[in-house]
């Protein structure tokens, strides 16, 4: 996990440090206080779904598609605000459910942001310190939260940072903890508004991802034209990041899109 995460996830070097260290610290205990909670926040692009199926291929055998891996998407599983409540009651014995069966499962809640105010907390139970919940043992499984929340906080820092002529590299967790919190705590479209998760400190890791500069893009397009078997031409490598829109306007250093829409443009190119 560690080698692939180095290998194939660009410029992201808070989130190998991160989840490298929260997995093998999380593995290796054998009893563990409380299940891993890890947040990951960012915009578009930048890995956030990329590094959590990566995650889960090295823990499940068959990845996703293990039937100890569950995912949750609040646009396929909790459509309606006016059904909040039936929602919460299904997640909480879904959750309930499955890890009476395994307790070394992952639940991954994809868009957060987009996730009905409220709803979480009804995991809450299930996220702490306790023995048993429910009757049940469950301090051996794994959340992961995916939001876009946090990420105009993350890409002003980092554009205040280069603004500063320093590198993205020398941001700190320090420095982008604390405002990713305040970010989605507060903000009444997140799925952690003034959530309990947040407030209770339940996440063990808040993991940022970085806004993606060119090169960074560049090695995505290297990365995908391996990966469709196609010959690396530089030119092509060139013409794919070029035509990628970037920001703030004048500038142009961090991709909008982060390498979300690098396989898609790369046919129109060969």
């Amino acid at each position: 996990l560690e080698c692939d995460l180095a290998t194939n996830v660009v410029g992201q070097p808070l989130v190998r440090q991160q989840v490298v260290t929260a997995v093998r610290e999380f593995l290796g205990n054998r009893h563990p206080a409380k299940p891993l909670v890890m947040s990951f926040h960012g915009s578009t692009g930048t890995g956030k779904t990329y590094v959590s199926s990566m995650l889960v291929r090295y823990l499940f055998q068959g990845g996703l598609q293990s039937p100890y891996v569950h995912q949750f998407s609040p646009i396929v599983h909790f459509p309606h605000a006016e059904r909040v409540e039936q929602y919460k009651e299904s997640l909480k014995h879904w959750i309930q459910g499955n890890l009476t069966n395994c307790g070394r499962s992952a639940f991954l809640f994809e868009e957060m942001d987009k996730m009905h105010p409220g709803l979480i907390d009804v995991i809450i139970p299930f996220l702490g310190p306790s023995w048993v919940v429910y009757g049940t043992n469950y301090r051996k499984a794994i959340f992961i939260f995916i939001s876009n929340a946090g990420g105009e906080q993350i890409n002003k820092m980092t554009l205040d940072l280069w603004h500063a002529h320093k590198d993205r590299e020398e941001i700190s967790l320090q420095d982008l903890v604390p405002a990713i919190s305040k970010a989605v705590f507060e903000n009444p479209q997140s799925g952690f508004w003034k959530s309990g998760i947040i407030n209770d400190h339940l996440i063990d890791f808040v993991v940022p991802f970085l806004p993606l500069k060119h090169h960074h893009v560049k090695q995505c397009v290297i990365s995908e034209l391996v990966q469709q078997g196609l010959e690396v031409r530089p030119g092509v490598v060139q013409e794919v990041a070029d035509s990628i829109p970037y920001f703030p306007e004048e500038e142009k250093i961090f991709s909008s899109t982060g390498c979300k829409t690098v396989a898609s443009r790369i046919s129109f190119f060969f």
